[in-house]
């Protein structure tokens, strides 16, 4: 399988960001967006997906951290489209539960070419940090408009808004693992019937 790396920049009157990343990589985070708690969120997303990461962003801040965060989200999904490339031999599906104390959700991913988020999520707080959690959101769709998948978020329970966060962004993370591993059986062939995703 050739290497799936892609740098994506995405300038605009509101942010200027650099994602670069690695499908086949080690964990490893290199992030500067100014947001802390959505840079603790991507490192959960690199650790997990064993995906190296390099996000330097830059944003209109002063005003909220909405254009940052989706923008984000944005760029990460353009830069998974690059580097999967045909998706010619991959598992094309990820799932994964994860638990963090009382908190358990599932997210399922689905390599589809077709962008769709269904997230049901209730946060017990309106921010983590100084980040609003309706900013997690905007992020996701975001990233499945561009990465041009289907995506469901579950949070099942959860009492700590951090935990419930934190557990979504885990599970994100394995279920992307899984979809874009390379599985043997498929001998290199498209995962759908189709013949083409």
């Amino acid at each position: 399988m050739p290497e799936r790396i892609a740098t994506v920049t995405r300038n605009t009157q509101e942010t200027r960001i650099t994602v670069t990343l690695n499908l086949d990589g080690e964990g490893r985070l290199t992030c500067e967006t100014g947001v802390p708690f959505l840079d603790h969120m991507l490192d959960q997303v690199a650790r997990h997906g064993l995906i190296d990461l390099d996000i330097l962003a830059s944003g209109d801040l002063h005003i909220d951290d909405h254009h940052t965060v989706e923008d984000i989200g944005i760029t990460l999904g353009q830069a998974f489209d690059q580097a999967i490339g045909d998706k010619l031999g991959i598992r094309r599906y990820g799932h994964a539960y994860v638990p963090l104390d009382e908190a358990l959700s599932r997210v399922v991913v689905d390599f589809s070419g077709r962008p769709g988020l269904f997230m049901d999520v209730d946060f017990t707080r309106d921010t983590i940090g100084r980040l609003d959690t309706q900013l997690l959101q905007e992020f996701f769709q975001g990233f499945v408009n561009h990465a041009r998948v289907t995506l469901h978020i579950d949070n099942l329970k959860g009492i700590n808004a951090h935990h419930q966060a934190e557990t979504i962004f885990k599970a994100f993370g394995r279920a992307l693992r899984m979809a874009v591993e390379p599985d043997p059986r498929m001998d290199g062939r498209v995962p759908s019937t189709k013949g083409c995703l």
